[in-house]
């Protein structure tokens, strides 16, 4: 067995902005840091054996803050990255929408039918998130580890352990800070929590890409 707290990170400029960030290394803003500060004095666990996190500023940045709090470091894992929105980073729905109104509309609608020009596609984000959960759980038998990424990936995790397919993946919401938590046991996944805000404030939270 398992346990795996899965997060997201804490809010950017990008996200206030509606921008897509997905492998542009953007940090967090000071909101985002009151809420990474939030998340540690509330953390749903007692303790940690281990921390993982995309290595990207905003997920490790919000990582560190709980590590602080359980005297862990992170270990700073690639296979963690955000999906790569290729052409798309930088801009808002309403830009891309303009320039690719096809490729747009199955962002929502059919996400398992999208190609992103020069991105990714959110089987490929999947499998490699999903093959580094599976290495971890080989890894942290009996014990509780935390990771820290980011909104679609996070998506996709939670999409793929609980058999839910890619084509439904925007039903499942991950706010900035959001908290997720699971048990995997020999092939069998229980889910104790998802997307739990509850550790911030009326006056950090926020609802961001």
């Amino acid at each position: 067995m398992m346990r795996l707290i899965l997060v997201r990170h804490g809010q950017t400029e990008w996200n206030a902005g509606g921008r897509y960030q997905g492998q542009s290394n953007v940090a967090l803003s000071e909101l985002g840091r009151k809420q990474a500060e939030c998340l540690a004095e509330h953390f749903p666990v007692q303790s940690l054996d281990a921390i993982y996190s995309s290595d990207l500023d905003r997920a490790r940045e919000t990582a560190e803050c709980v590590g602080r709090k359980f005297g862990v470091s992170v270990c700073l894992e690639p296979s963690f990255r955000e999906l790569s929105f290729g052409d798309w980073e930088g801009l808002t729905y309403q830009e891309i929408s303009a320039r690719w109104p096809e490729q747009a509309n199955k962002l929502f609608t059919a996400p398992d039918e999208l190609a992103i020009p020069h991105g990714e596609t959110f089987q490929a984000l999947q499998k490699r998130a999903l093959d580094k959960i599976y290495a971890l759980y080989d890894k942290h038998v009996d014990q509780t580890i935390a990771v820290f990424a980011h909104g679609a990936i996070n998506k996709t995790i939670l999409a793929g352990l609980m058999h839910i397919p890619l084509h439904y993946l925007w039903s499942l919401r991950q706010d900035n800070t959001a908290v997720n938590i699971l048990r995997l046991d020999d092939g069998y996944v229980m889910i104790e929590g998802i997307n739990n805000v509850s550790h911030l404030t009326d006056e950090v939270k926020t609802q961001g890409l």
